[in-house]
Parts: structure tokens; C-alpha cells; sequence
């Protein structure tokens, strides 16, 4: 597969109308793709953003033209029914054909749990949930008139009148070797994050990904392998190294922060972490050549899908520069 470069539309940290600028820019810079997260509460209280992703992608298809764009990621489980999320990207999917992936994952108690009120439930509940949502999103895009009878979820005689215009692909995302196969085998696409030990890439994730494509009932030759790329990078190497303190929140396990539900807690949390472990989930670097080095291995495992995450405020200035110095670099050696 070509080689995909994409930019990671910071949700939690810009006000939407900024954010919709940065995606602009960042097609003219020459990405291919923008995705975005879809928070109710962001991880930062102060200053912190989560505008709606369903409202702001539709603004972000209207402006561009050519960039692909999603959700990095999405939970149809909880706040959404699945027939909503279903209704939402038929009408994108239909807007701006070809354009548009739905990607989805089990979700964040710091997410569904203020905006319901439920009691957050354990992993295989989730996934439980997950599994049946994109069955029934896919029968609703597919299907008229439907009656579904799910575990989980219900519909009676449902239509979707605004199907999408073309193929939307879903993608999953996943942290663990059930989430990943099931990816291979159901998805279209598998998502993951960067700046995490090279065992669960190369042991874990992407060999249940491969176990879960020998296991679909047909052949996926398109299968993406999307990663969110952490980068700072900046030609000043302490400026690059000095972003990362906004998102110090990455660096925290998931045991210190899964069950927080509260961003006031979360900030608490991440503030209260050194700057060597803020910066330890990101690719921090100043000269090109070795900023894609440190890249390579991630191509080299098998990912083909870049999505790069930038820490920094100045988010006009890492486009330019990126966009300049980096990715016709990135091309010419592995696209």
C-alpha cells in the first residue's frame, strides 16, 4: 500500500473554529488525511476543548477538498445508539463520498460516564457492546425497513434515507490482542498509537491483527494499518522537547487513569508528572533525517497509515515545517 500521511486534529486543545484553520492548512501542506477524537469532557480542565466530532467533521468536508477525514476515535456504544452514528456518517458518506472513515473503540469511562451517568462497565461489556454496534451500523447502511434484536440494542423498521454514497470504511481501535483480531477479521482498518513498548506492536497487536485477516470470511488486500504518530518536532530541539508538557496526560498507564472520570482529576494527574515522562510517549527531535529514523521502525513493522500528532500550541508553525522538511522526505524514501 502508498504510504498515508495524516494530521492528528487536536480536539481537547483547540477551540473548534482553530482547529477546523489547522485542518485546512494542513491539506494545503499536503497530508492526505485528518482525523479527529470525539471527547464529551477533554483530559484538561483548563483551557480544554470537545467540541463534537459528528458536528465538525461535516464543517472540515465543506472547507477541503481532497483530504480524507474520521474519527480517532469514536464510542457508538454509549452516548450514541448505534443507529445514530449510523445515520450521521450516511449523511457524511453521502456529502463527501470516498472521504470518510468511521473510526470507532471501546471508549473512556472519563467520556460516557459524565454524560450518562451509567456505572462503567468492564472490558468484555464493552467489547460485547462494540462487536454489536458495527453489526448493526453496517446492517442499517445495507439494509430498509430493519428490525434488530441485539443484546445490547434495538431497532424497529428503521431506514437510513442518506446512505453513503460509496464504501465508508470502518476502523477499529485497540490496545490488546481480542480487540486487534477482531479488527483483522471484521474491520477495514486497524488504529493504535505510537510511543509504547515495541513488544505489544510486534508481539501483540499487529500478529493478532495478521491472525484476525486469515480469519475473514474474504480478502482485505486494502487493510489499513493506521498508527497516531506522537511527534514534537520543531527546529528548536528544547521548544520541541518543552511541547510535550501540555500532553502529559498520554504518559499516564491505564491504570492511573481509566477509571478517572473528572478532567479536573486527570489534569491533577498529569501535571503532577516530569517533563522526562511527559515526554516519554513522544518522538521529540529537531533535525529531519533523524526525526524519520526514529519513524522507520513503525513503516518497517507494517504500518502505512501516519497520522502525526503534534503537542505544541503553535500548531501553523509545525504544519509549515513538517510539511516543508518531513513528509517529502517521508515519500521519497518509503512512499
Amino acid at each position: 500500500m502508498t504510504l498515508k500521511l495524516g494530521y492528528k486534529a487536536s480536539a481537547e486543545q483547540f477551540a473548534p473554529r482553530l482547529l477546523l484553520d489547522f485542518s485546512v492548512e494542513a491539506e494545503k501542506q499536503g497530508f492526505d488525511s485528518v482525523f479527529v477524537s470525539d471527547h464529551f469532557q477533554p483530559w484538561k480542565h483548563t483551557d480544554g476543548h470537545a467540541p463534537s466530532a459528528l458536528a465538525w467533521l461535516g464543517a472540515l468536508g465543506a472547507s477541503t477538498q481532497r483530504i480524507v477525514m474520521g474519527t480517532s476515535v469514536l464510542t457508538p456504544t454509549f452516548r450514541y445508539h448505534p443507529s445514530v452514528v449510523a445515520q450521521v456518517f450516511g449523511t457524511l458518506g453521502s456529502m463527501f463520498p470516498g472521504r470518510v472513515i468511521l473510526g470507532v473503540g471501546t471508549g473512556e469511562g472519563l467520556n460516557e460516564v459524565p454524560s450518562t451517568g451509567m456505572v462503567w462497565p468492564e472490558m468484555k461489556e464493552r467489547f460485547a457492546r462494540l462487536r454489536e454496534a458495527i453489526s448493526l451500523i453496517r446492517k442499517l447502511w445495507a439494509d430498509d425497513d430493519l428490525t434488530f434484536e441485539g443484546e445490547y440494542y434495538k431497532t424497529q423498521g428503521a431506514t437510513i434515507y442518506d446512505k453513503p454514497g460509496a464504501f465508508l470504511p470502518i476502523y477499529v481501535a485497540g490496545a490488546g490482542p481480542q480487540v486487534a483480531k477482531y479488527a483483522g477479521r471484521m474491520a477495514d482498518g486497524f488504529i493504535c498509537t505510537s510511543g509504547k513498548k515495541w513488544d505489544l506492536y510486534k508481539e501483540t497487536l499487529l500478529p493478532n491483527v495478521e491472525e484476525g485477516l486469515k480469519l475473514s470470511s474474504k480478502p482485505k488486500p486494502d487493510f489499513d494499518r493506521m498508527i497516531e504518530m506522537k511527534v514534537s518536532f520543531d527546529t528548536d530541539k528544547q521548544r520541541a522537547l518543552d511541547d510535550t508538557r501540555i500532553w502529559a496526560a498520554l504518559a499516564l498507564t491505564p491504570e492511573e487513569k481509566m477509571t478517572v472520570h473528572d478532567p479536573k482529576e486527570m489534569e491533577r494527574l498529569a501535571d503532577a508528572l516530569p517533563i522526562e515522562r511527559a515526554a516519554s510517549r513522544w518522538i521529540v527531535s529537531s533535525d529531519p533525517d533523524e526525526h524519520i529514523e526514529k519513524i522507520k521502525p513503525y513503516i518497517d513493522m507494517g504500518f502505512r497509515h501516519l497520522v502525526f500528532h503534534a503537542p505544541g500550541n503553535d500548531q501553523a508553525r509545525f504544519l509549515k515545517i513538517y510539511g516543508e522538511l518531513v513528509l517529502p522526505k517521508l515519500r521519497q524514501r518509503f512512499g
